[in-house]
């Protein structure tokens, strides 16, 4: 580990140099320094390139998210003919600072601030490939308690697969990451987490945002965890609430996922979920709205149920492979909704993983996924993605 210890005469940018100094120099995987007499810092992140041939049934996928990642909610269903795409980015490339310090009253309170440019829309593929960054994650924990964004305490991020996409079970994954305040203790999480709702038109249209909640998001989870791998439930409460005009409702709504890791060896393991309720933009990256409005300007909660599958392999200390399934099925309220809302997608997907060092690796996975809307109309996407990853 370096050090550097400033000291009283130092100047604030004799400090600022000798720091950008170390993060320069640092170049073993999350190479770390110290700051004071009481606190460690440690810089990491990866390197990624990503490389797409896509193959949509109906139309292409329009330029943006859903050509970087897979987002199910947007294989475009019932356009013209079918059409490929090549897409090339290293948007997931990510970098993160973290913070320990030893405080007077002998705790530690560590931090931890996380950045990439993959869902940002500010950039294009003219020029340059600018893309600005993002904020993952930006934190404090300090004697149980978390402050600031994060995972959503919803989520089980041990459950997610070995994958070379952004997410991977993306169909039946409950993906949020949002401000909040967490209490841990053992096993037990309680969490308040920032609410958002997500609105359905009368009659379908274009997703309403309505930022219009006035109490968080509860969430209650509880982690198991054992030699031959862990168990987590976690149950979501939370208000939905659209005040616009003439509307002015709410409703309280509820969910719950239970998920884990199995390990079948040391190299192979079984990771799953399942998630059921009122969980809207909670799952599948808002493929489904939390509610829609109905001819009485009320809100009606939709309800879904997500299930996942991923059997990871070893083949030799070099190679791995996953396999994986996803799927969701949403309860679409079609009298207020119109038929052309999303009724289920589902996704399987393979990899080959070929590990060159310790820190670099090369890969190529298939998708094939399928969405059908309440029309019984469908749609199928294929995809072949190649990637090379650099951890540092």
């Amino acid at each position: 580990m370096q050090q550097i210890t400033f000291h009283k005469g130092h100047t604030r940018l004799t400090q600022l140099a000798a720091t950008m100094l170390t993060l320069l120099v640092c170049q073993s995987a999350q190479a770390g320094f110290k700051v004071g007499d009481s606190t460690e810092m440690n810089v990491g992140g990866y390197v990624k390139l990503d490389a797409m041939w896509t193959d949509t049934s109906d139309s292409s996928i329009a330029t943006g998210v859903g050509r970087d990642f897979y987002v199910p909610g947007l294989i475009p269903v019932g356009g013209a003919s079918e059409s490929a795409k090549w897409d090339m980015h290293a948007r997931q490339s990510r970098f993160f600072i973290t913070s320990d310090t030893m405080l007077e009253n002998g705790k530690k309170i560590s931090g931890r601030f996380e950045f990439d440019m993959m869902g940002t829309t500010i950039g294009d593929q003219r020029t340059s490939n600018g893309y600005s960054p993002e904020i993952r994650h930006a934190f404090v924990s300090y004697d149980g308690w978390t402050f600031g964004q994060t995972w959503s305490t919803f989520m089980d991020v041990n459950a997610l697969p070995d994958s070379l996409d952004f997410v991977g079970t993306t169909d039946g994954t409950v993906f949020v990451r949002q401000a909040m305040v967490r209490y841990t203790t053992g096993g037990f999480q309680v969490a308040l987490e920032n609410p958002e709702t997500t609105v359905t038109p009368l009659g379908g249209g274009t997703r309403i945002v309505t930022d219009d909640n006035s109490v968080p998001d509860v969430v209650l989870r509880y982690n198991y965890t054992a030699d031959w791998g862990g168990l987590t439930v976690s149950g979501l409460t939370r208000q939905l609430s659209y005040q616009q005009g003439a509307i002015d409702d709410s409703v309280r709504t509820s969910g719950v996922t239970f998920s884990g890791k199995l390990n079948l060896s040391k190299t192979d393991d079984l990771r799953f979920a399942l998630t059921y309720g009122d969980v809207g933009r909670y799952l599948s990256l808002n493929t489904a709205n939390d509610a829609a409005l109905n001819a009485n300007n009320q809100l009606t909660a939709i309800s879904s149920i997500g299930y996942t599958l991923a059997y990871k392999h070893a083949w030799n200390d070099k190679w791995r492979s996953s396999l994986f399934y996803s799927a969701q099925h949403i309860d679409n309220p079609v009298e207020s909704t119109g038929l052309a809302q999303t009724a289920k997608t589902s996704s399987y997907s393979a990899n080959l993983i070929y590990q060159l060092a310790s820190k670099v690796s090369v890969g190529v996975e298939f998708r094939h996924a399928t969405r059908v809307l309440e029309s019984d109309l469908e749609a199928d996407l294929n995809r072949i993605q190649f990637s090379a990853k650099y951890d540092f």
